[in-house]
Parts: C-alpha cells; structure tokens; sequence
C-alpha cells in the first residue's frame, strides 16, 4: 500500500523500510544544508553517493558524519565556470560507472549582480547552465529506469525566464526577479529532459523543498533576511503552505521522495513539493506556474542554453 507524506515529513519517514543497496546517485551541492542532509539519509539507506562541491575541504567537514550502508566519494564542481563543470563530467564518463538518480540540488540564491567565469549572470549561470551541461554531458551514465531531480523553488513564480535578456543586460538587475528566472529555468529544464529521455525510461522532475534557513541565503543582508521572515510568516499565516518554515530534514524529504519512492509516471515533466506532485495554479503559492511547464518554453530555452554555452544536446 502507497503511503502518504506531506510538508512535515523526514528524508526518515519518506525512506522508512526503504533498502537503496546497489543504487548509485550524483548529488550536486554537499557541502551544507539540504546536499548534506540528502545525502546522509541515502547513504544510511543503503545506496552509494558521489557528491560535488566546490570547497572539498567543506564537503569533507559537512559529510564526516555520513554513515550508513552505503558509501560517499566527493569530487570537485564549481556550477559557475564551465570548465570546472566539464572536468567533472569528464572523470565521471571516464570512469565509467552508471547512475540511478541525478539530484541538481546545489544553487545559490539573491546575489549581488555579478558575473560567473564565463560572463553569465551569476544565478542563471549557476543554478541554471552549470547544471544544463552537467546533467547533458553525463545523461549517458544514467541507467534505463533513472531520474534527475532539478531542485526548484516557490520562487520561481516571481519571474518567467527572459530568453531575450537573460544575462540582464539591458533589464535593472533584481536579485529575487534573477532568482526566479533561474529557479524556472530549473523547472523548464526537466520538462525538455524529461521529454527528450522517457523513451529509454528516464525521468525528470523539480521539487520546492520548502523554506528553510540554510547557506542559501549568505548574500543576503540581516534587515532582508529579517523582512524576508516576516513576509513568510504573514504568507503562511494566509495559508500559503510552500511558504511554511522547514527544518533542514523535512526540506530535504521532497528531493529524497522523488529521487527513490515517488511513482516514476507520476513525476515525469512535473513539479513537486511537500512529496506531492503541485498542481498548475498561477494565483497561489502552493501550486506551479503555467509558464513553468510550457513545453514549448522550455524547448527554447533549451535552444538559448545550447547557444550561451556552446554546446548541443
């Protein structure tokens, strides 16, 4: 019998009773928060994890205490310079071993205008393209019957991507409009992805983890941070559950569900949070944006992202 989680539920309630012996998962970002949360509870259930981040020293720190059936190796990615991104799809093809799941969880969030090594705003260039050639250059390790879990965010709904514009150089930079961007760019990513790959029995999908206080927010000022919380609070006060404060645990349950238990059909091309597939809904919070799922949206960003980086899928 399926069983039913919700927005208070554990990466250890989603993977009760749950052996992931002999599946192997790339979990981007691992160096804090959710990353480290995702995977200590994969591991502990058996599977084995190859992590990435860009200070490994960091990575060793955050992860000394993953313990569990399976294993964790780290390797070096830094999602904001191409080249890092493509010497780390190198090793990984060159050394051969396939993939169960693919977790796109490392991002960063409401930073100061800025540039990634290779000139792109840092948000889309980070959260967005780093993880568009990655997950392209290594699609081939995934077994038949694999996913990519894209970590969105409610986000997402303060802004569309702007194919026309997206390093903002002629639109007035704002951090949370470039936060959105990129976060639908996440979503719009596993639409195509999911799209281009059902037919060997890979799926794609994006998950809102929730709201929870971790690095993600390091670029951000006390006051804004501070009227950041205020606004959340008056939001789930109003009953915009996405808005709802997680712990790092319940934030991290989303990713885990959709990567191990949810039903591959259910999730494919879709968005998810509180381990719930979210239903199109352009008013509220608890729901995703139309403009989100558009396919034909996310096969022209496909086409932009191949041309910023000058690579073909």
């Amino acid at each position: 019998m399926s069983r039913s989680f919700g927005a208070e539920s554990t990466t250890e309630d989603v993977l009760a009773g749950v052996d992931l012996t002999g599946k192997r998962i790339l979990i981007t970002g691992v160096s804090a928060g959710l990353g480290a949360e995702t995977a200590r509870a994969l591991v502990a259930h058996g599977a084995d994890v190859v992590g990435t981040a860009r200070n490994l020293d960091k990575a060793r720190a955050a992860t000394g205490l993953v313990r569990g059936r399976g294993r964790l190796d780290l390797i070096a990615l830094d999602l904001a310079s191409l080249a890092s991104v493509r010497a780390a799809a190198d090793a990984l093809l060159a050394d051969g071993r396939p993939f169960d799941v693919i977790i796109a969880n490392a991002g960063v969030m409401a930073t100061p205008q800025g540039r990634t090594t290779d000139g792109f705003e840092t948000q889309f260039g980070t959260n967005h393209l780093g993880h568009f050639v990655l997950v392209n250059r290594i699609a081939s390790l995934l077994r038949p019957g694999g996913r990519v879990v894209m970590l969105s965010s409610a986000g997402h709904h303060s802004a569309d991507v702007d194919l026309d514009d997206p390093d903002f150089d002629r639109t007035p930079y704002d951090p949370f409009v470039a936060y959105g961007r990129s976060k639908t760019a996440t979503i719009l990513f596993a639409v195509e992805f999911d799209r281009r790959h059902r037919d060997r029995g890979i799926r794609a999908t994006a998950v809102h983890p929730g709201v929870i206080l971790t690095e993600l927010v390091r670029h951000m000022s006390e006051d804004a941070t501070q009227d950041l919380m205020i606004s959340l609070a008056a939001r789930e006060a109003e009953g915009e559950t996405a808005f709802a404060l997680k712990t790092i645990p319940q934030g991290a349950a989303t990713s885990v569900w959709a990567a191990a238990v949810a039903g591959a059909e259910a999730i494919g091309g879709r968005y998810c949070l509180d381990c719930h597939v979210a239903a199109v809904d352009d008013e509220t919070a608890d729901g995703v944006r139309s403009y989100a799922l558009d396919p034909a949206h996310a096969r022209d960003l496909w086409a932009t992202s191949e041309a910023m980086t000058g690579e073909r899928f």
